[in-house]
C-alpha cells in the first residue's frame, strides 16, 4: 500500500504544481479570463487519464492467461522506463519548471483559446498518462485480492492535492527539488520491483525462458501470506522465490540507475543548468483570494 500512495503523491503533486503554477500565472498577470480553457484542459486530462487506466483495466480480463502476462509484462516494462525518465527529468527541472510553464503559458496566450486548452491539457495529461500506466502495472504486481493497492494510490493523491492547495495559498514551503529528488529515489526502488514481476510476466507468457529456475526460494521463512510477506510485497514488490532473470534484471536496474541518480554532479544533477532565483521551493506567489 505505501508503494501505491508514494505513487499516487509523486505523480499527483506533479500534476498539482502544474496546475498550481498556471492558475497563479493568470490570476497574477490579471488574466482570469484564461481561467476556463485551462480548467478545460486539466478536465479532458484526467477524463482520458482515467478512461487510459479503465481500458488496461477491463481490456486485459477478455484475454487469454499467456495474452495477459504478455500485456502486463511489456506495460510494466514501458511504465518502469516512463517513469525512470520522469524522476530524471523531474530532478533536472524542478528548480525552474514555473518559468518553464511561464514561457508556454505566454505564448498560449497569444495564440488564443484553443492553444490555452493544449497547453494544459499537454502539460497535465503526459502526468495523468503515466500515472495510469505505472498505477496499473504496479497494481497488477501487487496483486492481492484486496482493495488495499487502490486505497493507496487514492490516499497518495489526495495528499498531493491539498499539499498542490497549500502551496497555492502559501501556506506551505518546502524545498521541492530535495522532495523529488527522495522521493524519485523510493519511486526507483519500486519500479525496480515492479520491471522484475514484469519479466516474470513474460515468463509466464512463454516470451521469456527460465520461469523454473528460481533464484532461491525462502517462502517457509517469509510466507507470502505472512503480514511481514505482505508487507514487503506491497512496499518492494518483494517475492520470496524469484526466478534468477527477475534477480538479474531488478539488480541491473536499481543499482546504476541509484548510482547516477543521486550522483552529485553529471546528467542526473542537471549540472550547467541555469537555476531560477525564486523557483528553488517551486512556491507560486499569487494574491490569496485567486
Amino acid at each position: 500500500m505505501f508503494s501505491n500512495y508514494l505513487i499516487g503523491l509523486r505523480e499527483g503533486l506533479e500534476a498539482s504544481l502544474v496546475v498550481c503554477i498556471l492558475i497563479a500565472y493568470l490570476v497574477k498577470t490579471g488574466r482570469r479570463d484564461a481561467l476556463r480553457p485551462i480548467w478545460t484542459g486539466i478536465a479532458v486530462a484526467i477524463t482520458i487519464a482515467m478512461g487510459f487506466g479503465c481500458a488496461l483495466e477491463f481490456g486485459s480480463q477478455e484475454m487469454t492467461f499467456q495474452a495477459q502476462e504478455a500485456l502486463g509484462g511489456s506495460l510494466s516494462v514501458l511504465a518502469v522506463a516512463l517513469v525512470t525518465w520522469m524522476v530524471f527529468w523531474m530532478r533536472r527541472t524542478a528548480r525552474h519548471l514555473k518559468a518553464e510553464l511561464h514561457g508556454k503559458l505566454d505564448a498560449a496566450l497569444a495564440l488564443g483559446t484553443g492553444a490555452l486548452v493544449a497547453t494544459a491539457f499537454l502539460a497535465v495529461g503526459r502526468e495523468g498518462l503515466e500515472t495510469a500506466l505505472f498505477v496499473w502495472a504496479s497494481v497488477h504486481a501487487a496483486s492481492d485480492g484486496t482493495p488495499r493497492p487502490l486505497v493507496g494510490v487514492a490516499l497518495g493523491l489526495a495528499t498531493a492535492i491539498l499539499l498542490g492547495w497549500l502551496f497555492y495559498r502559501g501556506a506551505l514551503k518546502i524545498n521541492l527539488a530535495k522532495f523529488f529528488t527522495w522521493t524519485g529515489g523510493m519511486l526507483v526502488v519500486v519500479a525496480a520491483g515492479v520491471l522484475a514481476y514484469g519479466f516474470h510476466d513474460l515468463q509466464e507468457a512463454g516470451w521469456i525462458p527460465g520461469l523454473t529456475d528460481l533464484a532461491f526460494d525462502i517462502s517457509d521463512t517469509i510466507p507470502p501470506d505472512s503480514w511481514y510477506g505482505t508487507l514487503l510485497k506491497g512496499v518492494f514488490n518483494f517475492q520470496p522465490d524469484p526466478t534468477v532473470v527477475q534477480i538479474t534484471v531488478w539488480l541491473l536496474y536499481l543499482v546504476p540507475t541509484l548510482a547516477v541518480f543521486f550522483a552529485p554532479v553529471g546528467f542526473a544533477s542537471g549540472k550547467g543548468k541555469v537555476k531560477e532565483p525564486d523557483d528553488q521551493g517551486a512556491q507560486p506567489s499569487t494574491p490569496s483570494q485567486a
